[in-house]
């Protein structure tokens, strides 16, 4: 079975599209640096040059106005932004425009950009770089936002991403970027929209994003251990999110739990909690609980890092109160810290 890291699928997947449409390109800070953006343009560059990956000067706002301009034109830019942080710097591009103009002219008019950005935890770099701003993105008509957990969707939900006709928002989590898992070498597109079920349970229902996902996964195996079975969902997309996967699991476990990388005040989790307290409430046997991080922004040190971001912990103990469950094997809560303390950064 043929494996392959986070940053190298998404490679691939750049250079498959361009080898596959002319109309593919890739620009932004750094693409032509030797190191790529943590090794995901490098390659693209190598076999196509600078007339199609090229680095863009440092004023996000024009450079992201001349990726939407090329989209309008007939071209697929994808534009790469070291940080997603960076992207406050192009809103109103963004918002006001690539989001807008297939509506505006009636469908006429599309805008097939790919806004290529990372986010990230544990990199010590406090509130300005370190933040997680899909449920922002998401809350935009227009954009579509896409949150791979895995090598395999970080291709193939690329290759759909670059393929739409929409603007899309595709955001990597720098973490994952040395994680291997199984990719095929063939191009290939996983589809917009759709969830996955990582684990099936039938006792509580673990909704997750991005690296919320494997913190879900691994608070599965501690619960098994409890006896309790848990569902665990990832989005993929969440915007379009999978309702029908999200409401046919909570139908069957009666119990939610919603795990995300944002912040909790008008986030993800409460979308996910709102659509399922709206269309299966009657089915629900506990209250919902949200998995997120506080209304503050976040900390620089690595101490109060490990109590601002979430993790496995938090889901078990959020599991329990669910079920009705006590303590349990309080071992299990030691295993599990909220920050890989293997990932040294984002360099």
């Amino acid at each position: 079975m043929r494996v392959v890291k986070y940053s190298e699928a998404i490679s691939e997947a750049l250079v498959q599209a361009m080898e596959c449409d002319e109309k593919v390109f890739i620009m932004g800070e750094g693409v032509d640096d030797p190191k790529g953006v943590f090794g995901t343009t490098a390659e693209a560059y190598k076999k196509f040059g600078g007339d199609r990956v090229f680095d863009t000067p440092l004023s996000e706002n024009a450079v992201t106005g001349i990726g939407i301009g090329a989209a309008l034109a007939g071209m697929r830019p994808v534009m790469v932004h070291a940080r997603v942080d960076f992207l406050m710097l192009a809103m109103d591009q963004i918002i006001n425009h690539a989001a807008k103009w297939k509506y505006m002219y009636g469908g006429a008019m599309n805008a097939p950009i790919v806004i290529m950005a990372i986010i990230g935890k544990g990199w010590g770099q406090g509130s300005q770089h370190s933040q997680a701003l899909h449920s922002l993105f998401a809350h935009i008509p227009g954009l579509k936002v896409v949150m791979p957990s895995n090598s395999y969707d970080a291709k193939g939900l690329l290759i759909s991403s670059i393929q739409d006709d929409s603007p899309v928002i595709f955001l990597a989590h720098r973490s994952f970027f040395d994680q291997r898992a199984y990719v095929p070498e063939n191009l290939f597109s996983a589809p917009l929209g759709e969830g996955e079920i990582y684990r099936w349970g039938n006792d509580v229902t673990i909704v997750a994003a991005s690296a919320m996902v494997w913190e879900a996964r691994k608070a599965a195996l501690a619960l098994k251990k409890e006896g309790i079975f848990a569902e665990v969902i990832d989005l993929r997309t969440i915007k379009p999110i999978d309702e029908e996967i999200i409401l046919n699991s909570v139908k069957k476990t009666g119990r939610l739990i919603v795990a995300d990388v944002g912040h909790t005040i008008c986030g993800v989790a409460s979308e996910v909690s709102a659509l399922a307290a709206e269309q299966a409430f009657e089915y629900l046997k506990a209250p919902i609980i949200r998995v997120a991080l506080a209304d503050i922004p976040t900390p620089t040190s690595y101490a109060l890092e490990e109590i601002y971001y979430k993790g496995a912990k938090d889901i078990v103990i959020a599991a329990r109160k669910l079920m009705g469950a006590k303590g349990g094997d309080e071992k299990n809560n030691l295993e599990f810290g909220s920050l890989d303390r293997d990932f040294r950064g984002p360099f």
